[in-house]
Formats: structure tokens, C-alpha cells, sequence
């Protein structure tokens, strides 16, 4: 035997051995799993997030985006390495199209029996094939009740001079042209090119009233008395109603968006039962009566509901009135007459 192989002999033995000590003093020991979720902010609670990572023996990573758009730019441009993500249902028919999301598993996911079947009767994805709704929420109007005039609940307020400069509507070209749709009497998923562009005009009218559109100091600004009146999520409302008694939220008399955003997991994702488990924990029905208490949006859970706080289940802000729920519509997918609203949004935020 030459030195030399003799010499790389000896160093393979040893590279070896310490793979082998190392592996007996625990190095080799398996990493914890990590779930990474894709989210809106505050839009889980964390001692339930703490709950799951001990029960599952792994570490939740969040992350946020502040509207669809974003977040499906994002994931188009090449991010990868989330596992969990709650768009819209209308994104989610979108992304599932482009194969941008894995099919779920039922046999992991036992809890999908406790959604609320009232709400799978108008779901995008009733059939929960790819997808779990998570959180509803209804599109309305916030105000101040001491400093708004003769409120009335229709999205004509936002028409109001009186209120120049302390209004915001939504930067969401779904939800705010849809207002208009709505305000004019036509459904709020037209893609009728004359109905779009009198919507168009509508908005046109009302941005000249407007602060600003905004998706996510609203809340603040309306709470802290920036902004008197606000076209917000109806669970955002609730939440800072607890830091000023003066907000009120109403649903306008031409009804408005209901909006679902749903779990799913992406395409690329790493810890595909470990989302599953996710998942199916966020569906036990005191979890998700926990999780509503705390984030004021309503996971469709029918048997959560008893478990709600009474103040939760009497508010028409969350559970609408029977009146009022006929004349809403979920956001749906559009497919390729999407560009009209894009074209209309543009129109609208370069102000024609």
C-alpha cells in the first residue's frame, strides 16, 4: 500500500467514526419541522399557534401580505417554501387553475365535517377539493357615530363632500368596484363593459372624497379618529371597536362582497401532513370558536358556534340578517374577463 492511498484511507476511516460518534452523542439527532404559513396579519391567535407547535412537536413560521394581488405577484415571481396560505376563494380558483396548489387529502383532514354547510351552498370549492374555508368576512361601511351626520347605511356615503379628506376605501379593485356595482343595482361579478364602466364613473365620484384607498391602517385610522368613515372587513371593524366605542358598523341596504379566505397548501410545499394537521387542528370546533373570539372574522364552523361568545352570535355584523344576506354575493373567479377590472382599476387610479 502506496502512503498516499494509505493516507486517504485513514482520513475516510475517520471522517466515518466521527459520523458515527456524533450520531451516538444525539448530532444526528432529526431536525424540527418547520410549517411556514403565508397569512394576513393578526389573523390567527398566538397561543393557538403555540398550542399546535407543541402538540406537533414543530415551529410555525408567519409570514403576511396585505391583499391577493400581492401575495399571488409574490408567489408568481418564484417564492417558494410555504406550506399553508389563506387567499380569497376567488385567488384560489385562480391559483388552482395554474397549478399553483397541491389537492387536499380528506382522510387527514376528519374535522372538514364540522364546516358550515350553509356557506359550502354558495362556496367556490364546495367540495373542498383543494381548498378549506377558514375565515368569512363581510365588506361594509365603519363610521363615527358622534361625528357623522344623518348616516345611512348605503354606499352612497362615500359621496358625501361633507366628508372630504376623512374617508377610505378599500385598495382592493374587487371589493371597491364592486361597491359601485352593488350602489347601482348590478352583481358585483359583472363583466358587462357598460355596467363596469358606470361603476367606473361611480368610484371616479367618490375618490374625489377620499383620503386615500388603504387596506390595512384603516382600522387605526378610524379608531384613533383620523377617519370617520371607512369601507372595511367587518371582523377588522370589530376588532378596534373594542378601543373606541364610537365605531359602529353597518352592511349596506344594497347588500355587498361576502368574502371567504381558505386554506390551502401550495404546489411547492415541503410539510405537506404537517399543513394537513394544520389545517384539520384550525377546524376543531373549539379552536375555531377560540380563533373567532379572538380574530372577530367567523370561521364557517357550525358546531363553533354554540361555543360563541354571545356577543359574537347577536352581532348582525357577523351573522347578517336574513334581509341583508339575500343581496350579498361571493367575489368569484372570472377567469379571463379579470382584465376588465384591471382595466377599470387602472382607469380609476390614474383618475381618467
Amino acid at each position: 500500500m502506496n502512503k498516499q492511498f494509505a493516507s486517504r484511507w485513514l482520513l475516510a476511516a475517520l471522517i466515518i467514526a466521527a459520523g458515527i460518534l456524533s450520531g451516538q452523542c444525539g448530532g444526528g439527532k432529526k431536525a424540527m419541522p418547520v410549517l411556514h404559513l403565508y397569512t394576513w396579519s393578526d389573523y390567527i391567535k398566538p397561543e393557538l399557534v403555540s398550542r399546535f407547535e407543541a402538540a406537533n412537536g414543530c415551529r410555525v413560521v408567519i409570514d403576511t401580505f396585505d391583499s391577493n394581488e400581492a401575495m399571488y405577484a409574490k408567489l408568481k415571481a418564484g417564492a417558494t417554501g410555504y406550506d399553508v396560505i389563506t387567499p380569497t376563494s376567488y385567488m384560489v380558483s385562480l391559483m388552482r387553475g395554474q397549478g399553483m396548489l397541491q389537492p387536499l387529502d380528506p382522510g387527514l383532514l376528519p374535522n372538514r365535517r364540522h364546516v358550515d354547510p350553509e356557506y359550502l351552498a354558495i362556496a367556490i370549492d364546495r367540495e373542498m377539493s383543494h381548498s378549506v374555508p377558514y375565515m368569512l368576512t363581510n365588506s361594509g361601511i365603519a363610521y363615527l357615530k358622534s361625528k357623522v351626520r344623518d348616516f345611512a347605511p348605503t354606499w352612497g356615503m362615500f359621496g358625501r363632500a361633507d366628508l372630504k379628506g376623512r374617508m377610505v376605501m378599500l385598495n382592493d379593485m374587487r371589493e371597491t368596484i364592486g361597491a359601485a356595482l352593488k350602489f347601482l343595482g348590478f352583481s358585483l361579478n359583472s363583466t358587462d363593459p357598460a355596467q363596469l364602466a358606470q361603476a367606473r364613473d361611480v368610484v371616479l365620484g367618490w375618490k374625489a372624497n377620499l383620503a386615500k384607498f388603504e387596506n390595512e391602517q384603516y382600522k387605526n385610522g378610524i379608531a384613533s379618529g383620523e377617519f370617520l368613515l371607512v369601507h372595511g372587513y367587518s371582523g377588522d371593524i370589530l376588532q378596534v371597536q373594542a378601543e373606541n366605542g364610537d365605531i359602529a358598523f353597518a352592511m349596506p341596504r344594497e347588500g355587498g362582497a361576502i368574502s371567504c379566505d381558505d386554506l390551502v397548501i401550495a404546489r411547492s410545499a415541503r410539510e405537506v401532513r404537517l399543513a394537513h394537521a394544520f389545517i384539520n387542528f384550525l377546524h376543531d370546533p373549539a379552536v375555531a370558536a377560540e380563533n373567532t373570539g379572538f380574530t372577530q372574522f367567523l370561521c364557517p364552523n357550525r358546531e363553533s358556534y354554540p361555543l360563541l361568545d354571545s356577543s359574537i352570535r347577536e352581532n348582525p355584523g357577523i351573522f347578517l340578517v336574513p334581509e341583508i344576506k339575500a343581496k350579498c354575493e361571493v367575489l368569484a373567479d372570472l377567469g379571463e374577463k379579470n382584465v376588465l377590472y384591471v382595466k377599470v382599476w387602472d382607469e380609476i387610479k390614474n383618475g381618467m
